[in-house]
């Protein structure tokens, strides 16, 4: 039994130090520890889901992407009449 304890112990010092050391820093952001563990698995949800969303709606991507090229178009343009 005492074996046992042990290995918990160490493991949970072990599991502690991994804790305190992980940081993730992205531009202003920076995080230490439980939140920054947090992030990261935000992360890659996030990044599951939008593969997800992309491959379910991959015939209609070219169309989405000509109508946000358009878009984007659009809005860059400046009309001579609003510069006044």
């Amino acid at each position: 039994m005492k074996s046992r304890a042990r290995m918990f112990v160490a493991l949970t010092r072990g599991m502690a130090r991994i804790q305190k050391t992980f940081t993730i820093e992205i531009g202003p952001l920076k995080a230490t520890g439980v939140p920054a563990i947090l992030l990261g698995v935000t992360g890659v949800v996030l990044a599951g889901g939008i593969t997800a969303a992309l491959s379910r709606g991959a015939s209609r991507l070219p169309e989405t992407l000509d109508a946000a090229r358009q878009l984007a178009a659009t809005v860059n343009n400046t009309s001579p009449r609003l510069r006044a």
